[in-house]
């Protein structure tokens, strides 16, 4: 999250980045658009990678992972016979093979690629290794001229969907719908292996990250020709627009009062546990009065508890 000198501004801008930019450049310009104080983005994007970044403005951090954690889409294409040290065309390159897939023989591997799988993240991303980014790893052993570079232990993601869309002599192109932590370098470079070749993303574009998509989002371009000006809050989204998928809860204006002093409500009569029900069932809830989010919130041992207070 980037906080420092500006305004207090609060909401969702939901950018698309072009290629070429990196997400945290990204968050700063959109700060700067709007001199802000505080902003941070809801999951990365590689600088090769187009596409939606939604990016969060003062209180609309406190929903970032919401955002992170959602379901996401994408458009990539995979281009055979080459593979990189980063799975993207940016990579060195450090496997060939000749050999090209047929459609039909893309189309029956997809349905192995679909639903709970295991996939190694790339060695050349931002995840943590004892305390280590995996990319820093990865760039002191190529300084250092080791033959090979270390892998990271796989894990389990969810691909919801997997479709080609696409298909030439070189390279095929697929959209696919996931869950969280999923890496589209590693989907693609595993397709491409178990098709008995090799390959690489040469084009990312990221379609949607859980309620946001291309219809909510601005051009880079267009929106820092709206810098400091008042045009440019039409395109700054609500708070909870991240909450979407989470139950909202009605509170009075003295419920909100003791939950912004990390108070909890008391404990739940009858009819409370009915109200409170939804919160129960999906584990966290937004409290909101009137129109205003008030905080996060859960249900522990009967008794209604501020996770995360909204300052609005």
């Amino acid at each position: 999250m980037a906080s420092r000198k500006g305004n207090p501004v609060h909401g969702w801008v939901i950018l698309d980045k072009p290629e070429g930019l990196s997400s945290s450049r990204a968050v700063g310009i959109v700060r700067r658009v709007f001199n802000a104080a505080k902003a941070g983005h809801g999951g990365t994007l590689d600088p090769l990678a187009t596409g939606i970044l939604p990016i969060a403005l003062g209180e609309a951090t406190k929903t970032v992972s919401f955002a992170m954690h959602g379901a996401k889409s994408y458009e990539f294409t995979l281009q055979f016979g080459s593979q990189t040290s980063t799975d993207d065309r940016e990579g060195e390159v450090i496997a060939t093979s000749d050999n090209r897939p047929q459609t039909a023989a893309i189309e029956a591997a997809l349905a192995g690629f679909t639903g709970e799988i295991n996939q190694r993240p790339p060695i050349f991303s931002a995840i943590k290794v004892d305390g280590r980014r995996a990319y820093d790893i990865a760039r002191k052993a190529v300084a250092d001229g080791l033959d090979s570079l270390p892998e990271l232990e796989s894990r389990p993601v969810v691909i919801d969907r997997l479709e080609l869309r696409d298909a030439d002599a070189g390279s095929a192109t697929f959209f696919v719908a996931c869950g969280k932590g999923t890496y589209i370098r590693s989907l693609a470079r595993d397709l491409a292996v178990a098709l008995g070749t090799v390959g690489h993303v040469s084009r990312l574009r990221r379609l949607s990250v859980g309620p946001f998509d291309e219809s909510n989002a601005i051009s880079l371009d267009f929106l820092e020709k709206l810098e400091h000006s008042a045009a440019a809050f039409e395109h700054l989204k609500p708070v909870t627009s991240a909450l979407d998928d989470i139950p909202a809860l009605p509170v009075s204006t003295g419920e909100a009062a003791k939950l912004r002093h990390g108070q909890t409500l008391p404990a739940l009569s009858p009819a409370a546990e009915a109200r409170f029900a939804e919160v129960v069932a999906a584990g966290t809830g937004v409290a909101i009065a009137g129109s205003i989010p008030v905080a996060l919130v859960s249900v522990k041992t009967g008794q209604l508890h501020p996770l995360r207070v909204f300052n609005l």
